[in-house]
């Protein structure tokens, strides 16, 4: 097998030829390198197989960027539970109620587009507010009645890609007991936010009331990796643990309260405020937060030269900060007080 051959220059500009026949005109670097990509992989002798992979993950990655993106400024939650949960079990109401309750706020409720908790959070938040994101598996070949009623719903053949799109689009996630899947989509959520690979966002761990499941995981998490020193101290307190839909709920809105959204600008960590904080309050900021600064401070800023050129949400405050990237991990801790500034709108 020929590896990593290069893809020719004159083949190159044969793409880019071939993309202005098209009419693209937005993005043709990213698009040229795409082609590229796969003219890379002839070239490499690539097998059927990989091939097949490489090809299915980019036409469903399509297909799932069209569903999401006539839905791009509106808030969305993802909701993670078990297949298997019957609709008479509390933890179903518990999912539905809490779909329900970030509809009625305007949130849309993305899932697995499959039955148990799935199938609980699309009933509950509806069919004009609900997203499915389906795998193809042989006990479980069609989307739930709910999300296939709209046509709401993308089909993956790959967990991989399906998981990619389940985090990707969401600013909120809740996590209903589950099976491995569950937990296993639980943890990749936090590894994401533990090593930087993703924003911060908030997490709930709902239980049914009076449940403890998630305590139970707590205590795992607790009693043997933190004081294995496999995790660090506080890893485990960006989630919220609770058998309330109503604390759920406020969990996940009022992450958003002040803290708008963030942008990385070279190493320059840009934080979007919806109200612009007090001297004072940025001198607190820094004195409590200092240790998550590489060098000089947190400083309220207007918009940077790159973010003009892009016109990147122009009319909010910013706060600039360089982040020490080992401390990436504990972002949560200064957007949480961030929340609770006196300057920040009320809840």
């Amino acid at each position: 097998m020929n590896h990593s051959a290069a893809v020719p220059p004159e083949v190159t500009e044969d793409l880019r030829r071939i993309l202005d026949d098209a009419g693209i005109t937005e993005n043709t670097d990213l698009v040229a390198r795409i082609l590229a990509t796969g003219v890379g992989l002839g070239l490499d002798e690539a097998d059927r197989l990989d091939l097949k992979i490489a090809s299915a993950a980019l036409t469903e990655m399509r297909a799932a960027f069209q569903l999401f993106a006539p839905y791009e400024d509106v808030p969305k939650v993802t909701i993670f539970g078990s297949a298997r949960t019957l609709p008479d079990d509390a933890l179903y109401r518990q999912a539905s109620e809490v779909a329900a309750a970030l509809a009625e706020r305007g949130w849309m409720v993305v899932t697995g587009a499959g039955p148990g908790i799935m199938q609980a959070a699309a009933e509950g938040a509806g069919p004009h507010h609900s997203l499915g994101v389906s795998i193809r598996l042989p006990f479980e070949e069609k989307p739930n009645a709910v999300v296939g009623a709209t046509a709401r719903n993308v089909a993956m053949k790959y967990f991989f890609t399906r998981k990619l799109m389940l985090v990707k689009e969401s600013r909120g996630f809740v996590c209903v007991p589950g099976g491995f899947g569950t937990l296993d989509e639980m943890f990749e959520l936090l590894t994401l936010q533990q090593t930087g690979k993703a924003d911060p966002t908030p997490i709930v761990l709902l239980d049914a009331p009076g449940g403890t499941f998630w305590s139970g995981l707590r205590r795992f998490v607790d009693d043997y990796l933190l004081s294995s020193n496999v995790i660090s101290e506080g890893d485990f307190d960006r989630v919220l643990i609770t058998d309330s839909v109503e604390a759920a709920v406020d969990e996940l809105t009022g992450f958003y309260r002040n803290y708008d959204s963030l942008r990385w600008v070279g190493k320059r960590l840009v934080l979007r405020l919806k109200a612009e904080p007090t001297d004072a309050e940025i001198a607190a900021l820094n004195a409590r937060f200092g240790d998550l600064v590489s060098e000089g401070g947190i400083e309220l800023r207007g918009p940077l030269t790159v973010e003009r050129e892009d016109d990147d949400r122009l009319e909010l405050p910013r706060l600039v900060l360089r982040l020490n990237q080992f401390r990436v991990g504990q972002l949560y801790r200064l957007i949480a007080a961030i929340n609770e500034l006196e300057s920040a709108p009320a809840p």
